[in-house]
């Protein structure tokens, strides 16, 4: 059976079902509202779905034109499928099974930076223009001193200022016509990041102090908190199939986890009313504070990841998904996190429905069957990640409890062995603050603990101690 590409006309002969779900063609009459620099499967998965979502519960009401910055890849595929695609939502929701597709309508157009600047210009002193969303990678927010005023500027944050100040131009400094923009780059405090460097481009550029104070005041950036597993395109014998299963071609499909959490830090009024997609979603959020969520974030999900990545290894296993086959992995997680992780952080904002519930999200992250997550990727950087995510919840949870966490600590050891650090000089690696940022052994009997697990470890294997552990906890 011939399948033709995915495009406006096709929509006209498919139909919504169970897990299949379609745009209303009204939504293609909707203005453009939102300027988008990026063109990854992040945006397209997370902020992107957001807006399409709310677009069919007729709350945000406005499309998006994205901007494409770098070479890599063509426009050929959006041209051709008017810019639809699918989004394949796999995995588990409270330990159900979830397997979904949408097409998504968010985008009305894709520009190419290099090609169509004058475009990308007119479009900036649109009155329907309200947002700019960007993911631009993690070197995409970093000064560089250019000028905006010649031809189109190399860096994101030299485009996105030069196109504030034509509009800043256009509209003759009207505070009403100001944008709130929101990064969705993966470092930490985008949004102050991205102000600071724009701050230094307009002094470079001598833009003047007129323009100085619209910015401060008609611009509002804000930072965000971005978590979803979006892998993107799908293996191609899984396309194929999904394909055959849709009865459409489409090129630019893409797959991602159902849970979603898009979180945008700002006390002010003006941002609330603009990202109106907020209320369609829980995952989507206007907060005064991202705190609470960059907590959750990096104790529960990434700390867990950590915590558990080398005893798995150990263990013989390859995936994530392996991993959560195994009844005693499974219970030490659920340990880890429900007995040791969210009773640490409980409190500073933190409450035990908000633990719970995460650490919940956390294990049907795990279980996903869709995902091939391999140990070997997590092990990357693996000190810092100890540093950053997991050495400061041991330190936390001996202080507040007056005693040496079981499950983390079993999972510091195997880091050890997987290292293959010595035990008999751990005391001495322990003590390392340039390290660790403190001396380890002084917190009473870590020491002797962590070269007990590792000799266990190394003589009977790292499933004899998790048992062990399990069966005397």
């Amino acid at each position: 059976m011939q399948r033709n590409k995915l495009n406006k006309n096709l929509l006209q002969t498919l139909s919504s079902r169970d897990n299949f779900v379609i745009p209303d063609k009204k939504i293609f009459d909707l203005p453009e509202k939102v300027l988008q620099f990026g063109t990854g499967v992040l945006l397209r998965g997370l902020p992107d779905y957001y807006i399409d979502e709310a677009n069919r519960k007729g709350i945000f009401k406005g499309r998006t034109v994205v901007v494409k910055t770098t070479a890599l890849g063509s426009l050929l595929p959006y041209a051709e499928q008017d810019c639809l695609y699918s989004i394949c939502m796999r995995g588990k929701v409270g330990g159900q099974l979830v397997d979904k597709t949408y097409i998504n309508a968010s985008i009305s157009r894709v520009l190419n930076a290099q090609e169509d600047w004058n475009t990308i210009r007119d479009f900036a002193i649109s009155p329907n223009l309200e947002l700019v969303i960007s993911n631009t990678t993690e070197v995409g927010i970093v000064y560089h001193p250019e000028r905006i005023d010649a031809n189109m500027p190399s860096s994101f944050p030299g485009k996105l200022l030069a196109l504030l100040h034509h509009r800043y131009l256009h509209f003759k400094g009207d505070i009403a016509k100001g944008l709130v923009i929101l990064p969705a780059e993966l470092v930490e405090y985008n949004g102050d990041k991205l102000r600071d460097v724009l701050s230094q481009l307009i002094v470079h550029n001598e833009l003047g102090q007129d323009f100085i104070n619209w910015f401060n005041a008609a611009v509002v950036i804000c930072n965000t908190l971005v978590d979803r597993i979006v892998p993107g395109k799908l293996p191609e014998s899984q396309h194929k199939e999904k394909e055959i299963t849709l009865g459409y071609i489409d090129e630019l499909m893409i797959s991602c986890e159902p849970f979603g959490l898009w979180v945008i830090e700002s006390n002010d009024e003006r941002v609330k009313t603009t990202v109106g997609f907020a209320d369609a979603e829980a995952g989507c959020q206007v907060v005064p504070s991202i705190h609470k969520y960059k907590e959750l974030k990096l104790r529960m999900l990434n700390a867990t990841h950590t915590f558990s990545c080398a005893l798995s290894i150990l263990a013989g296993m390859e995936t994530v998904k392996q991993s959560m086959a195994d009844d005693n992995v499974v219970k030490y997680l659920h340990n880890l996190l429900f007995q040791e992780i969210s009773e640490t952080i409980i409190g500073d904002g933190i409450s035990e429905a908000d633990a719970l519930a995460y650490g919940q999200s956390v294990l049907d992250r795990f279980s996903n069957p869709f995902l091939d997550h391999r140990w070997e990727s997590i092990s990357a950087q693996y000190l810092l990640k100890l540093q950053v995510r997991c050495i400061p919840l041991i330190k936390a949870y001996y202080l507040k409890f007056h005693k040496i966490p079981n499950y983390m600590l079993l999972g510091l050891s195997a880091y050890f062995v997987w290292n293959k650090n010595d035990s008999n000089n751990m005391v001495d690696l322990l003590s390392d603050t340039s390290i660790w940022g403190s001396n380890l052994n002084e917190i009473p009997g870590l020491s002797p603990r962590i070269i007990f697990n590792m000799n266990k470890i190394n003589e009977k294997g790292v499933f004899y101690l998790l048992f062990e552990i399990l069966k005397n906890v």
